[in-house]
């Protein structure tokens, strides 16, 4: 018997299957796209390959996706179900802190919850990442959670690893950075017309920012490589390559790792959530690294 639920949101970019596989549970977020002029609500709850693909080409289509802070209503109803299937103590991995303030939500509601069920306890972990950063320390989790480690342990480790966390994302078209406030308009235009593909990380507030600014696709996989040649993953070996339907460039990185580090890579295509905000074509690799995040 474990010694705690382990359960996580949606921007894990987890797929669904291993979840379960795994007992993880999980509530979606929601998006929105605006299509031909009509607005449709959605849930970040894809179980299949070709339905993330099927929404960046929607993108690609011209559709526009937008993403909010997942409602109060969604966590109660998640933590309520948790408890009335009788479980206690439950470690739940949110989005970061530095994008949004769901951690506040997700506390808020688990505090309401255990006024109708006082031996609730819910554990929220800030992972200060998103999508593939989330999903290490989610998986992490999983590790402490399958030894046997209790709640407090398992947040205590998943803390001391988050900063260990090394990101580096590669944005596509520039436009969805614009329309998500990241970067200017003129930007934007001069960045996309000069080629230029911003290389993003996380800071230690768990926010984003651009680490590096490279001419095109072949200098920011060199950027990659040469930071991972630098350094590359701790003893834990966890490697992970997400995109936005790029799998040309994805299985190129992996077939990298594999070659030089003897490694096999965690390979996903992103949510919708965070894809909205790099758009289709993007793609980016993280990893646990003995030295603390950005500083090689």
């Amino acid at each position: 018997m474990y010694k705690f639920t382990l359960s996580t949101d949606s921007t894990c970019d987890l797929y669904h299957d291993y979840l379960v596989e795994n007992g993880i549970a999980r509530v979606a977020h929601t998006f929105t796209v605006e299509k031909n002029g009509v607005m449709e609500d959605r849930l970040d709850d894809f179980r299949s390959y070709d339905e993330y693909v099927a929404f960046y080409n929607e993108l690609r289509n011209g559709a526009f996706s937008r993403t909010a802070m997942l409602n109060y209503s969604a966590h109660y109803n998640h933590f309520l179900s948790l408890a009335e299937q009788g479980a206690e103590e439950v470690v739940h991995v949110t989005i970061s802190s530095g994008l949004s303030p769901t951690k506040d939500v997700a506390a808020q509601a688990a505090a309401d919850v255990k006024k109708l069920y006082p031996k609730f306890n819910v554990t929220v972990l800030d992972p200060l990442t998103a999508t593939v950063g989330q999903g290490a320390i989610v998986m992490l989790a999983l590790k402490c959670r399958n030894e046997g480690k209790t709640a407090e342990e398992t947040r205590d480790y998943c803390n001391s690893k988050r900063l260990h966390i090394q990101h580096f994302i590669v944005a596509g078209d520039l436009d969805y950075l614009r329309k998500g406030g990241r970067v200017s308009a003129a930007a934007a235009a001069f960045g996309n017309l000069l080629g230029i593909r911003p290389i993003i990380s996380f800071d230690n507030e768990g926010k984003l920012f651009p680490l590096a600014k490279v001419k095109g696709t072949r200098k920011a996989i060199s950027f990659i490589k040469a930071k991972i040649e630098k350094e590359g993953p701790d003893e834990l070996n966890m490697l992970y390559i997400v995109h936005t339907d790029n799998a040309p460039v994805a299985e190129e990185l992996a077939a990298y790792v594999r070659e030089t580090l003897h490694i096999e890579p965690y390979m996903h295509i992103m949510g919708p959530v965070i894809g909205s905000h790099v758009g289709p074509d993007a793609f980016a690799l993280g990893y646990i690294s003995r030295s603390l995040r950005n500083t090689f």
